[in-house]
């Protein structure tokens, strides 16, 4: 995975706040609070890129913050920067693993690396707690 910033514009609204991806059409999210908006943008920017990725869909590098243009009639509070990590080109590895425990992994998935990636994003996510 490759960390990536896209900039992102918070806008105020009736009830809250409201985050867009000018260089991510559909990518939004939202919050009680500024703050939320934004801590909420990350997954959603996350899920956007994985979404994408899995499709084949093309994902433009992100913008310049200064170049963003804000969509007409927007309510813009400020812009920021939110981060996202893009899928980046695959290495092939050799790793030892034990037998049962691969049988098992067989088992349920049908596809080793990816099953073992996800595992392994789970337990790094688990340990930045």
């Amino acid at each position: 995975m490759a960390t990536v910033y896209y900039p992102a514009i918070v806008e105020r609204g009736p009830e809250g706040f409201g985050v867009y991806f000018p260089d991510l059409p559909g990518c939004v999210s939202a919050g009680a609070t500024a703050q939320e908006a934004v801590e909420n943008a990350e997954e959603a920017l996350n899920g956007h890129l994985a979404v994408s990725a899995e499709h084949g869909d093309l994902i433009p590098d992100p913008s310049d913050i200064a170049d963003i243009v804000a969509e007409e009639g927007s309510e813009e509070a400020f812009r920021t920067l939110v981060r996202g990590e893009r899928a980046s080109r695959a290495v092939r590895v050799q790793v030892t693993i034990d037998e049962g425990l691969l049988a098992r992994i067989d088992r349920v998935a049908s596809n080793r690396s990816g099953f073992l990636a996800d595992a392994a994003r789970a337990a790094l996510a688990a340990r930045a707690l």
